[in-house]
């Protein structure tokens, strides 16, 4: 009886504790965030080593090391589209693991997809967007139209007959040019690929008639004039191609599309460590010039701002992708 009332004794003793250290840990973060990070702080990408996320994760990693006092890693977690890394931040529980949302698995997988392992409205909290990127149109060289407004009526004269390539179903490659499509009321046709790489070559030998590609992949083959640059999907043109007009300005008025980059957080994090990775993101932006350098020379538009403000803005991104999915009928599933 002894024994067992000591076995007793011991369990609740160390429940009360655990309860005590758990309980203790949410009290610091709730009091300020002089109390966070106390130990190596965790990004996940969920895409792999090398890619776009990846290259600016790194360089954003180093700068809040620096700022917040612990170790910043990155964690690649890539797979199903980044589904699979994003998963894994919904479900991080610990206070220092966090990652980068974008447009496909936060906005548009979940209108593609029937089932998602998180939700995407609940699961996560936003702590700031960190960049735009914007899409050029681009054309192969033996294509007889050389303005937007020539595609378009070439769409038109021939349904069905022009071929924009993309890097595979349901990416900011492929929905641009879904947008063109649903804004002009012209009928394209998709060819994904296997890699925005493999499109791009094909579109430099003329077996696709267009494409949207991102300015990091698409800058030196336009540069090389071995394709065409029509328009650049962002509001205002870009610095490194001036003369490249928007296709607002060509005439698809409104139109705007984005490959887009941000940083999110479990839905249990305490609103202290938002925004204090908030700040520390923001302080990058403006002052990381090596980051500013990778942004601006690939045609990127560096953003900023608060949490409240990348809340609103993946909104924005579902009430527009939402009906041009509708009318396309895409799927992944």
């Amino acid at each position: 009886m002894i024994s067992r009332r000591n076995t007793l004794f011991r369990t609740a003793a160390y429940a009360a504790t655990s309860i005590a250290l758990l309980g203790g840990s949410h009290a610091a973060l709730a009091q300020g965030s002089d109390a966070w990070p106390s130990r190596t702080v965790k990004l996940i990408v969920p895409y792999a080593a090398g890619g776009y996320a990846d290259t600016r994760a790194r360089l954003i990693a180093d700068s809040l090391g620096k700022v917040l006092g612990q170790p910043v890693i990155i964690d690649n977690r890539g797979g199903a589209g980044g589904v699979t890394g994003t998963d894994v931040i919904a479900k991080a529980g610990d206070g220092h693991t966090f990652g980068f949302g974008s447009p496909g698995p936060l906005v548009t997988n979940p209108m593609l997809m029937k089932k998602l392992p998180y939700d995407a409205r609940t699961a996560f909290k936003p702590i700031i967007l960190i960049e735009q990127a914007p899409l050029f149109l681009t054309t192969a060289p033996n294509q007889p139209f050389k303005n937007v407004q020539e595609l378009i009526a070439y769409a038109k004269a021939k349904p069905g007959e022009l071929t924009f390539g993309s890097s595979g179903v349901g990416g900011a490659h492929h929905l641009s040019g879904e947008l063109l499509a649903y804004q002009t009321q012209t009928q394209l046709t998709h060819v994904p690929y296997k890699g925005g790489s493999l499109a791009a070559t094909d579109l430099m030998g003329g077996h696709l008639a267009m494409m949207f590609e991102m300015g990091y992949s698409a800058l030196p083959s336009i540069k090389a004039r071995k394709i065409n640059a029509l328009a650049v999907s962002s509001k205002t043109r870009l610095a490194v191609l001036p003369d490249v007009p928007t296709l607002n300005e060509a005439g698809i008025k409104g139109f705007e599309s984005y490959n887009w980059l941000g940083m999110i957080a479990p839905a249990s994090t305490p609103d202290v460590v938002i925004s204090k990775l908030n700040q520390a993101v923001n302080a990058a932006l403006k002052n990381d010039k090596a980051l500013r350098q990778m942004i601006e020379s690939s045609g990127g538009q560096i953003m900023g701002g608060t949490p409240e403000a990348y809340g609103k803005y993946i909104e924005a991104e579902r009430a527009k992708w939402g009906p041009v999915i509708k009318n396309a009928n895409i799927s992944l599933d």
